[in-house]
């Protein structure tokens, strides 16, 4: 019996390291030390799927995005037989994990505590997300990505985001139960008024509290990456690189001029991602710029469905 542990085990990591090859060493090191808890504290057996997701993640149409305020987005569908509270004790050692690899940085001041709280309930900056296969194969958002019930009901578009994850994603070990989710799932317009909700609600609050420097450039640089992300799977049911994203939002602009400034915002955009600081006119284009994303989305949308219904009636 421990002989064939020995050999799963051994299969297991081989099998993980063989998709981490163009993976950057940070993001290697923690999911292998991710794989070592998963398998000391409960075996592989109770693994149904691991999932990577998002920036870190590598395919034949996209680049991967990595930058300094990347995090590495991976999760961990367990089979159902595995408890709650056993998944509830894991997350304190995940969170010691992102520690130890610098995707989160403790603080013990006060404003710091509450904004790490408002990260982990809404799914910000989370490298790791533990889950069964009931909720996921449900589609069940909060419970997949650990997150307020309550906030993600009201701004979370959960639709957009569980596609378009689903969509950026790659099975590093176990079953693929992707397609299962995406039978499941329909986008509808108010996902995009969710959407703007939430991502203008993020960019105001960095402006309003920026004298006192409790949000940082990153939480405003997320919400254009949403913004992009969104509205792009909403249109094209895709998920592209950011570059190509902003091209498309980019060429459709009335005027040469409406183009030039929109390349510029998005050139700062890019830079920030790579090297973030305060700029306070980037911040306070950002809600201006999302609403404008959100807006050719939905106008995206329609002039698409109204081409399509042309080819299918030609």
């Amino acid at each position: 019996m421990q002989e064939t542990q020995l050999i799963e085990s051994k299969k297991f990591r081989e099998e993980i390291g063989s998709n981490l090859i163009d993976i950057n060493e940070q993001s290697r090191n923690y999911i292998y030390d991710v794989i070592l808890l998963v398998n000391k504290e409960i075996g592989i057996d109770k693994i149904l799927s691991i999932i990577l997701f998002g920036s870190q993640m590598k395919n034949h149409h996209q680049r991967r995005e990595n930058t300094v305020i990347s995090d590495c987005d991976l999760l961990i569908v367990f089979n159902d037989n595995v408890s709650t509270s056993f998944i509830r004790r894991m997350e304190k050692y995940f969170i010691a994990l992102e520690n130890k690899h610098n995707f989160r940085k403790y603080n013990s001041k006060f404003v710091n505590k509450m904004l790490d709280v408002m990260q982990q309930s809404t799914g910000m900056f989370v490298s790791h997300f533990l889950t069964k296969k009931t909720y996921f194969e449900k589609g069940t958002f909060h419970k997949i990505f650990s997150v307020n019930k309550i906030l993600s009901d009201i701004f979370a578009p959960k639709k957009l985001v569980l596609s378009s994850v689903v969509d950026n994603s790659t099975v590093l070990w176990g079953e693929d139960l992707r397609d299962l989710v995406k039978e499941k799932v329909e986008i509808e317009p108010f996902d995009m008024v969710k959407s703007i909700t939430m991502n203008l609600l993020i960019s105001l609050l960095c402006i309003l509290f920026s004298p006192l420097k409790i949000f940082k450039p990153k939480y405003q640089l997320e919400a254009i990456k949403w913004s992009l992300r969104a509205s792009n799977f909403y249109v094209f049911e895709d998920s592209k690189s950011l570059e190509t994203i902003i091209k498309r939002f980019t060429i459709f602009e009335k005027s040469t001029g409406y183009k030039r400034r929109a390349y510029r915002f998005y050139s700062k955009f890019l830079e920030l991602r790579h090297n973030p600081y305060n700029d306070l006119d980037f911040m306070l284009r950002c809600p201006f710029r999302i609403i404008k994303i959100h807006i050719k989305g939905i106008l995206f949308k329609k002039l698409r469905m109204k081409m399509i219904k042309r080819l299918q009636n030609s």
